[in-house]
């Protein structure tokens, strides 16, 4: 028996879908486990695993569309069954969501012109004859429209003086603007705004689910936890030379600086528990695992690949395991697990030549430090002498609720005296 192939959430987070590529075509026979399309989530492209056997009868959602979780992207079923049923239903199903959805807006932008109203009668009536949702034409009228659909006009560059109203009182409102951009009304004149347009127009850009998630877990992250900030400087000689020394003895590629700053972290938090913690609302949770998370862009976000149970590991295992995952962020293939959960981030934007930064701290995790360039600088010895060394700037962000300053404060301080002198971390 037909039935739907169900956009699936393919990480904790995931509200919608973006289809990628179909890899199996209508007529092709699926079955369970195997790839049929990849799909683009909030943080990476994954394949999307049939739980299904059978022969893909239709294909719902086409390349470089959308679904959300739990809508249908496709048919299984057996060769030749009869679908058109199901595909009314489906297609019953999506009329009846974007009635759904127009009436909401309609009903918004009812409520906005009804806020009006008053306003609109009373300048209607005086001499100057305006209205207080109105938009100017060119020919010195006043165009009644709703506040959103001169939103969207200015958006389009469509000309209110050349569309019909059909809302109250014949005010020009959302459907209106989509008509006339459908049937191709309303072009702009050739006046003051071609002159803007020559300038160079703006450009909207549609926010993706990986942006979205984005923005909306870190506002989270930000007007929910009481963020504040320490900063310190570390002096790198020896850690460059410790790198140095490490590299001239592989034959393989070179250990990354990211894998020393992880290592060093992790033995930071071994010392300083409290730090490897997170606000849980009616508990705080100390990790019994150090898994340290690095902010890797993507070009269109970030996403932090993570390195689990560091403190168990030598910077060899960590930078061999880092590479691993930052080569899966490269195809898109970070599996959630790979991803989430990290207890402790860092952020590295020296190789950008930035000095110092805040961080915003990536739940669900208390903490994230933020490293910036290895400047030389002139430092003050003991004796008041001057020397030229290698310094690091780092800036450690701290959820209030969970690190406390002094504790915030012993913790960076044990991380610049393991960075200065390795040697301790044989104590």
């Amino acid at each position: 028996m037909a039935e739907k192939l169900l956009m699936t959430a393919l990480s904790p987070t995931m509200e919608e879908g973006t289809i990628v590529s179909w890899s199996k075509k209508v007529g092709d026979t699926i079955a369970s486990g195997d790839a049929i399309c990849e799909v683009e989530t909030d943080k990476a492209t994954m394949d999307y695993e049939a739980a299904q056997e059978g022969v893909l009868l239709k294909i719902i959602v086409n390349d470089g569309a959308s679904a959300k979780v739990g809508e249908p992207i496709g048919i299984i079923g057996e060769e030749g069954e009869d679908i058109d049923d199901l595909v009314k239903e489906i297609e019953t199903g999506a009329k009846t969501g974007e009635k759904t959805e127009k009436k909401a807006e309609e009903k918004t932008e009812d409520k906005a012109v009804e806020s009006k109203a008053s306003d609109a009668e009373k300048e209607d009536d005086s001499p100057k004859g305006g209205d207080a949702g109105s938009a100017s034409a060119g020919s010195g009228d006043r165009v009644k429209a709703s506040p959103l659909a001169r939103k969207l006009a200015d958006e389009k560059g469509l000309d209110l003086a050349g569309i019909s109203g059909s809302g109250p009182g014949g005010r020009i409102v959302k459907r209106d603007l989509e008509s006339a951009a459908a049937a191709g009304r309303g072009a702009p004149d050739r006046g003051v705004k071609a002159q803007f347009a020559a300038a160079g127009a703006d450009e909207s850009i549609p926010v993706t689910g990986k942006r979205a998630v984005i923005a909306r877990r870190l506002a989270e992250s930000k007007f929910s936890a009481p963020h504040y900030y320490l900063k310190l400087s570390a002096e790198m000689e020896t850690v460059i030379e410790a790198r140095n020394a490490l590299n001239a003895s592989r034959r393989g590629d070179k250990v990354s600086f990211n894998a020393f700053m992880i290592k060093f972290a992790a033995e930071a938090l071994k010392r300083h528990p409290d730090v490897n913690a997170s606000w849980q609302g009616d508990k705080i949770v100390r990790f019994g695992s150090i898994d340290i998370g690095l902010a890797v862009d993507l070009g269109g976000g970030l996403i932090t690949p993570i390195v689990r149970n560091c403190g168990a590991k030598g910077v060899e295992q960590i930078d061999s395991e880092l590479q691993e995952l930052i080569e899966k962020v490269s195809k898109g293939s970070l599996k959630p697990e790979e991803y989430t959960g990290a207890t402790f981030t860092i952020s590295n934007l020296g190789s950008f030549g930035v000095e110092e930064f805040t961080a915003i701290i990536n739940p669900p995790g208390a903490a994230i430090l933020a490293l910036g360039e290895t400047r030389k600088q002139p430092v003050v010895r003991g004796d008041d002498e001057l020397e030229i060394v290698p310094v690091m700037k780092m800036t450690l962000s701290c959820d209030h609720r969970v690190i406390d300053g002094a504790v915030g404060a012993r913790f960076l301080a044990e991380l610049k005296g393991l960075m200065e002198n390795p040697y301790r971390l044989l104590f």
